[in-house]
């Protein structure tokens, strides 16, 4: 799917819009991509115009909410199709996602992106040909392509996740000029399509899967025993797993994740919020 390239508002974006057409100004200064890139807008009393285009201004938006022009108005980048996944902004510009509520990543400290960028940085992807096993909004692939990694096989299986890629400016385009040809990503189950993927021919992975509850299949000593298989020796992979259920009730996964992975053949350690590994 090619990716979006019209104004993208969120609640203050909107605020401000208005703020500067009741004040009397022509033009207004700020970003319409999350924080990418500054834009100048003119504004007019009933239209506003960007790239040469017009558009009217918005209604009233909501919080944590980001808007895209779906024909005409401005709508929501939010689908419900079983559960409800939303691109949500956060304070850095980098916005998170959230299915039915959840938010599937870490948002209170620091960027997403720059978290991804220190993940990243631990499996040196540098020159690598590096397996992103769960895509996301592409924020480890976004990293590698800028640590000049060599190639990266980027698998995701909701297909909803997918389409807010094509509405983030975050995240990476594959056809894009600046990724040349590096970024493979591809709508599959990794689980599945990792038994198509060769032996040793991965020098690095990243591992960001959903929550155990929801994908249970990707913490299995089975699919552990599979990425030691495509992962060459000396290869790295990190492994996030946060801490779940450690206060509910007293369960450590990172330290049971270490331990299949141990099991499948790494050398592991717990780092930042998961887990590092070396094939051994």
């Amino acid at each position: 799917m090619s990716h979006y390239s019209g104004p993208l508002l969120t609640r203050p974006v909107g605020d401000a819009l208005l703020a500067a057409r009741e004040a009397g100004a022509d033009q207004w200064c700020g970003s319409l991509d999350l924080g990418c890139s500054g834009s100048t807008v003119a504004l007019r009393s009933d239209r506003w115009m960007w790239r040469d285009a017009s558009y009217a201004y918005p209604g009233k938006l909501k919080d944590r909410t980001i808007y895209f022009l779906d024909k005409d108005a401005f709508a929501p980048v939010a689908r419900y199709c079983g559960a409800l996944i939303k691109l949500v902004p956060t304070a850095w510009g980098a916005p998170t996602f959230e299915i039915d509520g959840i938010k599937m990543l870490p948002t209170s400290k620091e960027s997403p992106f720059e978290d991804a960028r220190r993940k990243v940085a631990l499996v040196e992807p540098r020159g690598k040909v590096v397996l992103d096993t769960c895509g996301g909004l592409g924020y480890f692939a976004a990293c590698c392509l800028a640590a000049d990694a060599a190639c990266i096989h980027s698998f995701e299986k909701n297909a909803d996740v997918l389409w807010l890629r094509t509405l983030n400016p975050w995240s990476p385009d594959p056809d894009d000029g600046l990724s040349s040809g590096r970024l493979q990503l591809e709508h599959a189950d990794v689980s599945q399509a990792i038994l198509r993927i060769a032996d040793a021919s991965i020098d690095a992975l990243l591992h960001d899967p959903p929550r155990f509850g929801i994908a249970g299949e990707l913490y299995s000593q089975t699919f552990y025993d599979q990425l030691a298989r495509v992962l060459r020796r000396g290869g790295r992979l990190f492994h996030y797993t946060g801490r779940p259920n450690r206060l509910t009730s007293g369960r450590d996964v990172p330290r049971e994740v270490a331990r299949r992975l141990e099991k499948a053949g790494f050398e592991a350690q717990l780092a930042l919020d998961g887990v590092l590994a070396t094939r051994r």
